[in-house]
This record gives structure tokens, sequence and C-alpha cells, in this order.
């Protein structure tokens, strides 16, 4: 059943219908809950180290180093709940705001120039281009008032 392996005795008591999956069902759970528990170990060592030592709570960095590296469960669940900085999202990209202007605009992942120099070149040119179209757009009507006062 399934790559088990059931002895007889077993094997009959699941053709029975009494009980069904016993040694094989109890080692995937506790498969499953080992590559849990690494995988949440893991994580919250890299966040640990990851996070600035002024923004963690309640102990300094390097307990929380120990506590998640000697109680793995408890410890990464703990550093999630009460030690981790409030409103951790990650670190930014080099193109995305530290202190935004108008924080209502502030969300993860929008961009922000990384070079002031090339905003201002950049912004120079949508400048130039939109000048550009209020002209030939004021042209164009100025053309179109023309001929519709030399027909009338």
């Amino acid at each position: 059943m399934s790559g088990c392996r059931h002895t007889e005795v077993e094997t009959k008591v699941l053709h029975i219908g009494v009980a069904i999956g016993t040694d094989c069902g109890v080692l995937k759970m506790q498969l499953l809950f080992g590559v849990v528990t690494f995988a949440l170990w893991v994580f919250s060592l890299v966040d640990v180290i990851q996070s600035g030592e002024d923004r963690i709570r309640y102990l300094p960095k390097l307990w929380w180093l120990l506590i998640v590296l000697l109680f793995p469960l408890v410890g990464s669940i703990g550093w999630l709940v009460a030690g981790r900085p409030a409103g951790a999202g990650g670190p930014r990209s080099a193109y995305e705001r530290q202190q935004p202007a108008f924080p209502e605009y502030d969300r993860p992942g929008r961009a922000a120039a990384a070079d002031p120099e090339k905003d201002e070149a950049f912004l120079r040119q949508v400048r130039a281009r939109a000048e550009e179209q209020r002209r030939r757009h004021e042209a164009e009507r100025r053309k179109r008032e023309q001929e519709q006062g030399g027909d009338g």
C-alpha cells in the first residue's frame, strides 16, 4: 500500500478495514513535521541574522540567535511572535524609497530614483516632451479655428 511494508498481521487488519495506515502514516506525518520545522528554523535563522540590531524587540540579537539555534521549533516561533521587528517585510531594493515624501504612496516594490542626476534628466525630458505636445495641440487648435473662421 503506497510503498509501505506491512507484516502479515497488519495486512490482514488492513483488509478487514479496522486499522488503516498504521506505521506508514505516522512516519509520513513525522517526516512532514520535521521538514516544516527545518524550513521554519532556516527562515528564522536567516531573518534573525538579517534584522538590524536596533529594530529587534525584547532581547538582543545575539540572544535571539542563540535561542533559535538551540531550540529550533520553540525558538523560531518565539522569534516570529516576539522578536521579529514590527512590520518586517524584508530588505528594500536599491530602487525602493527609504523614507517616502508621501507615505500613503509607499508600497513594497514601488520604484524610486537611485541616481538623482539621471532622475532630473529624465524629468527634464518628460517636461520638454509635454511642452512640445502642448505647442502642437495649440497650433492645431488655432489652425482649426482659422479654417472654421474662414469658412463661415
